[in-house]
């Protein structure tokens, strides 16, 4: 049996990485890409099967990108599903600080997603899938999140956009908007993991915020993207999957 491939983008890390470890765990090949050279290649060593490669991407560049497209097209000709989970967290004011730092979100989860489509999606094969990872703060609002959240908001209407046009290609495309998930980015600036803090604790378990009353963990992500890109998400495109332990039905 031929191997399918998937293009992990962000592979290098939480989300990312599970994510990678899944589909190669079932047999795939996997292509994984972050702008973090070494951490790429400690997933790449870790993952079950043969034929796995690391790539150091920032999705920022469009020179980057377009090498990484190159090398797939010359190495697989193809791929099978193109798995975006490139995030970063910074905390800027809405109207304050520094514009640059504020911006960097945009660059990266936007723009970046931007730019990974049209760089890779020529290579994508027809009645392939693109899912990418984005947050409940697509429709949700915390103080210094404004970036974030609207680069969210953004990719997933963008997402939508892709359904409709890439539909005549067979192609589904759709998001995963996860909540509280245990990565590195729960460790904030001061060194400290948010999801281990007395205000997680107060909040979201104490006072039944968060109905499960604890964070997820990145491998259960991984398992809704595995599931949107197999035979059983055959009629879902367009959509947003909450993986949010119940948070965002509560009030």
């Amino acid at each position: 049996m031929v191997k399918k491939t998937a293009v992990i983008l962000g592979g290098s890390s939480g989300i990312g990485a599970a994510t990678a470890w899944r589909f190669a765990h079932e047999g795939w090949r996997v292509l994984v890409a972050s702008c973090n050279r070494a951490k790429t290649e400690e997933v790449v060593a870790s993952l079950p099967g043969d034929g796995h490669r690391g790539y150091l991407v920032d999705v920022r560049k469009e020179s980057d990108l377009s090498r990484f497209a190159e090398e797939i097209c010359a190495m697989e000709g193809s791929f099978d599903v193109l798995v975006n989970s490139v995030g970063i967290s910074e905390a800027s004011p809405a109207l304050e600080g520094d514009f640059a730092k504020w911006d960097n979100s945009l660059q990266v989860m936007l723009y970046g997603t931007v730019k990974s489509c049209r760089a890779l999606l020529p290579y994508l094969k027809d009645a392939g899938r693109i899912i990418h990872i984005t947050s409940i703060h697509y429709e949700r609002v915390a103080p210094g999140s404004s970036a974030y959240g609207i680069a969210k908001a953004a990719v997933t209407q963008f997402t939508r956009s892709l359904a409709l046009e890439l539909a005549p290609r067979g192609i589904l495309a759709n998001t995963i908007a996860p909540g509280f998930i245990n990565t590195p980015m729960s460790i904030k600036g001061d060194g400290r993991n948010e999801l281990e803090s007395e205000w997680f604790a107060d909040n979201y378990v104490k006072y039944g915020h968060l109905p499960l009353k604890r964070a997820g963990k990145p491998e259960e992500v991984a398992g809704v993207v595995y599931f949107l890109a197999g035979p059983d998400a055959s009629y879902i495109t367009g959509s947003v999957l909450t993986v949010d332990g119940g948070l965002t039905i509560t009030f």
